[in-house]
């Protein structure tokens, strides 16, 4: 079996010290550009790559960040972690992706995973976790980064929004388009804790109306959205006929909603108006389009990573980062 090229095959190939050769794939200053490049092109030839695993371990750093989020075929958190991996991945870091399919008990034992790998940071999503995964935040020892959500009780720091308070942007304009029978579709199960959160904020959005707050349907959970939302919005129509408006939890609940109403021939918005949450491209697309709440996805996955960079090169720094969602107008409000 063929030996693999070695990084003293490297040195005396190119001419130069074993340690010159590991200070220049490490981008170290004192090592110049012209004996960088020699170096490089040397290792190419040879068919080395260099161990950073083992350079990590003598330098006690790992270079990556830890993250986790819900949901790997969710549209919104795939933006964040492609505007976080993006700029964390210009500054030297990788990120080591898990998710825990809406599931706080799995959430944990990634955090665990995660620490046994030693990350620089670690960004999750939400601000509710259980006792356990808390503490081991907590205790980590590096940056640790709330997204998503506005906790009350932040671990660390945090780059998000109020869930609860992106309702009253839907509320206020259903009322002031003249709605007064309006449902809140989802936010019922557990494990979609920033649904819970909108669920309550309509609530409270509609007690500050004086409005019937009752109109509530659960839509299950989030991985099968859009059949939950059609099957949803039935049951809706049967318990409350004269709705005149309704807020889903998420465009994914809203398409479903909007395709069953269909099938009914009720017409939105003209005897229902519909709105959802999340900003997807799906809300774009369907007949009527969805007024939907913007969360600034993109947004939340840069912000969180140039706060990661600044932690790292000062842990004592402050600052959260509060994201301002928009309600974006569409044909099923009458836009």
């Amino acid at each position: 079996m063929k030996r693999s090229p070695t990084m003293k095959d490297v040195a005396r190939e190119a001419g130069v010290s074993v340690m010159t050769v590991s200070r220049a794939f490490k981008d170290d200053a004192s090592v110049g550009e012209k004996t960088r490049e020699k170096i490089r092109k040397t290792a190419d030839g040879l068919g080395y790559v260099f161990d950073i695993t083992a350079a990590n371990l003598r330098s006690q750093r790992s270079d990556f960040v830890a993250v986790t989020i819900p949901s790997l075929n969710n549209a919104n958190f795939a933006a964040t972690v492609v505007a976080l991996t993006t700029k964390l991945s210009d500054a030297g870091y990788q990120v080591l992706l898990g998710h825990s399919n809406y599931d706080m008990e799995k959430e944990e034992a990634l955090i665990r995973q995660f620490l046994r790998r030693r990350p620089e940071a670690i960004v999750v999503t939400g601000g509710h976790h259980t006792d356990a995964a808390r503490k081991l935040l907590s205790e980590s020892g590096g940056p640790v980064i709330e997204s998503w959500d506005a906790p009350p009780d932040p671990i660390g720091h945090v780059v998000g929004f109020s869930n609860a308070a992106t309702m009253d942007l839907v509320v206020d304009h259903l009322v002031s388009l003249g709605r007064r029978k309006i449902a809140f579709m989802g936010g019922d199960a557990d494990s979609d804790t920033r649904g819970r959160d909108r669920r309550a904020g309509f609530l409270a959005a509609m007690a500050r109306h004086g409005l019937d707050p009752h109109r509530l349907v659960g839509s299950g959970a989030p991985q099968k959205a859009m059949q939950e939302g059609a099957e949803a919005m039935g049951r809706l129509l049967e318990a409350h006929p004269a709705t005149d408006a309704l807020i889903c939890v998420s465009d994914l609940e809203g398409f479903g909603a909007l395709s069953e109403c269909q099938r009914r021939g009720i017409k939105v918005p003209d005897q229902i108006a519909m709105a959802g949450f999340g900003a997807y491209d799906i809300s774009e697309v369907c007949v009527p389009n969805l007024t939907t709440v913007d969360p600034m996805p993109t947004k939340i996955g840069e912000n969180a990573a140039d706060l990661v960079l600044q932690l790292l090169k000062d842990p004592t720094a402050k600052g959260n980062v509060m994201i301002t969602p928009t309600l974006r107008l569409a044909q099923s409000t009458g836009a």
